[in-house]
């Protein structure tokens, strides 16, 4: 019994982004639900850069870079949206950065930080994936 050259490499037995998908989500909410402002960033970070991995692996989309980025910029407008809706406002307060309107507040802008890193880190990957030559 002999196997045709390049038929394993032909065909991926596995792949993480589910793993990651399942880890995500629950991460998400959990952190957005119980005001957990790190938990929540990165439990959202997770979860679209899982949805744009698995869009790409499937040949969907060309590159995840443009659909991380847009869903990213759906999380910023959330996000304000959510934060400005229960009233919540951003000032200085003594040399540092304060915000008001409760842990409401606190949820909108956990998540329209985690727009905005999702933009930030788009728009890296995409310029060092085009740095890299053969990509």
């Amino acid at each position: 019994m002999t196997e045709e050259p390049g038929l394993s490499d032909q065909y991926r037995k596995s792949s993480p982004w589910p793993l990651l998908i399942a880890l995500g989500f629950p991460l998400s909410e959990i952190g957005v639900i119980l005001g957990l402002y790190p938990i929540a960033v990165g439990g959202l970070l997770l979860l679209l850069g899982s949805i744009a991995g698995i869009l790409r692996e499937t040949e969907y989309v060309s590159s995840p870079w443009p659909v991380f980025a847009g869903m990213s910029l759906v999380l910023i407008a959330v996000g304000i949206g959510a934060f400005v809706y229960v009233g919540g406002s951003v000032g200085l307060g003594g040399g540092e950065l304060t915000y008001d309107g409760g842990s409401l507040a606190l949820r909108g802008l956990s998540i329209a930080t985690a727009g905005v890193a999702g933009v930030v880190g788009a728009v890296v990957g995409r310029s060092r994936t085009r740095a890299q030559p053969g990509v």
